[in-house]
């Protein structure tokens, strides 16, 4: 027992002293490359798929606080409703007009239901979408499941491999139209570093022959890559660019299938205070590559902290991206 005090102390002391060096790089890197102009978004439209909580919430606070009319794709529009409603407090209390008035250079927040672990879904929210939007100008695919105990979507496919890859697949291919008559438009892929741990199974995509939480995300994460770099290469010439990204190690609900016991859970919740980023450090990311002028005409790269990153080879197969491409096509109904 006195050890594992000692060690939790040491670990207190170390993570206070380690999370205030960070802190204030992290912030460095908020001025240098986040916290832009107010009005830097003046006139964009902005979709951002899961933006009630987390890493999509404090993207959608950041964009909109420049300027942009931002979407929030929410599979559960209670909740995304109520997170418009604290995010525009929140603008309120911090001296700026209310999202939605043309005064001050914040932008409009439009909630509407979108379920990517239902094709169905996707299709009837791109559809009523394309019927109201005149434009898009940024398309944020950030929505994600982690980690979750093996089950199918809506259409039999495995939840992870499903809502991350498949679910934003046809989103992102039933949006292209109007990216591109919006460009220059930019379309920005959260990923993960985990990609490293996966590979692409063609022989059993859906996880039926075995199935592992850890490396099905990882598998998720790195179709995500591949599915960014091959949509760059169509798109060359097109002025709509696409890069993917990670976030790094965030504070999110997105672990909420991890199992925690109950004894380490304060031991584990002083490792994230002190180890893991806040929402707002880990879109830091998401926001530079839909929002700064820097990379205006980048396509098919991999960023973290704001900077381009060196990819393993399994990431940049072509000939897997292509395949994983035309294999996705079929699966979501795009091609018969």
């Amino acid at each position: 027992m006195a050890v594992a005090v000692v060690a939790a102390l040491l670990a207190a002391l170390g993570g206070a002293l380690w999370l205030a060096a960070r802190r204030f790089e992290g912030t460095s890197v908020q001025r240098q490359h986040g916290g832009g102009d107010a009005g830097l978004m003046h006139g964009k439209t902005v979709l951002i798929t899961g933006a009630n909580s987390g890493l999509g919430r404090a993207t959608a606070a950041e964009l909109l606080r420049m300027g942009a009319r931002v979407i929030m794709g929410c599979r559960d529009r209670a909740r995304a409703e109520a997170a418009a409603g604290e995010l525009r407090r929140d603008l309120r209390e911090a001296g700026g007009p209310d999202p939605g008035s043309d005064s001050g250079g914040v932008g409009e927040l439009v909630v509407k239901e979108l379920d990517l672990a239902s094709l169905r879904s996707v299709r009837a929210f791109c559809q009523e979408l394309l019927q109201e939007e005149p434009r898009l100008d940024v398309l944020i695919n950030n929505a994600g499941v982690f980690q979750c105990p093996y089950m199918k979507t809506e259409d039999g496919f495995e939840m992870q491999f499903g809502v991350n890859h498949l679910g934003h697949f046809l989103l992102t291919s039933l949006l292209l139209g109007l990216l591109k008559s919006s460009a220059p438009s930019r379309i920005v892929v959260v990923s993960s570093k985990l990609y490293k741990y996966g590979d692409i199974n063609f022989e059993d995509l859906n996880s039926e022959q075995s199935y592992n939480k850890s490396f099905c995300y990882s598998r998720s994460k790195l179709a995500n890559i591949l599915f960014s770099r091959e949509l760059a290469r169509r798109l060359e010439g097109t002025n709509v660019t696409v890069n993917a990204l990670h976030p790094g190690i965030v504070r999110t609900n997105l672990g909420r299938h991890i199992h925690i016991p109950l004894l380490a859970r304060p031991l584990f919740n002083l490792v994230s205070w002190a180890f893991f980023k806040s929402p707002l450090e880990g879109a830091q990311t998401s926001i530079y590559l839909a929002s700064s002028p820097e990379v205006e005409r980048v396509s098919g790269k991999y960023f973290g902290d704001c900077k381009e990153e060196e990819l393993l080879p399994k990431a940049m197969d072509d000939c897997v991206a292509r395949k994983l491409w035309d294999i996705s096509e079929v699966m979501v109904g795009i091609l018969k």
